[in-house]
């Protein structure tokens, strides 16, 4: 497996993981049992750099693997939009664009960019064709 397709694994399990009622319990207790602690270690410096260090290094870690799901449903709802626009006979394989990787979402993007290049040119054209026209005069 490569890394990049490894790191979509992880960044996935984190994301899903992150956002369960458990983990959000497991994160107060942590919080509650540093608190507790306090009066042991006289509330001092080292006790506080305790806290401030594991939840600066979760923070610095969960922006990073937060973006790169974020980025992939994005570019997947993208597509997804994209498809609606161009068609009410939406393709059903585009159902499940988040699962995939950003090589793959990257291809597809790029083949509905040129599928709104084309339609731009068309449009252009049936209205150069239209401005070209003489304009009929109104009815008096």
């Amino acid at each position: 497996m490569s890394t990049s397709k490894a790191f979509q694994r992880f960044a996935e399990a984190v994301a899903r993981c992150s956002g369960r009622p458990l983990t959000f319990v497991l994160a107060v207790a942590v919080v509650v049992a540093w608190a507790v602690t306090g009066p042991m270690f006289h509330f001092g410096d080292t006790w506080q750099l305790v806290i401030n260090t594991g939840t600066t290094i979760v923070t610095f870690l969960m922006v990073f693997l937060i973006q790169n799901t974020q980025n992939r449903d994005t570019a997947a709802l993208q597509i997804k939009l994209d498809e609606l626009i161009r068609s009410s006979a939406a393709h059903n394989a585009l159902l499940n664009l988040e699962e995939l990787d950003e090589a793959s979402l990257e291809h597809i993007r790029k083949l509905y960019c040129r599928l709104a290049h084309e339609a731009a040119d068309s449009v252009l054209v049936d209205l150069e064709r239209e401005l070209k026209r003489p304009v009929a005069a109104p009815p008096t």
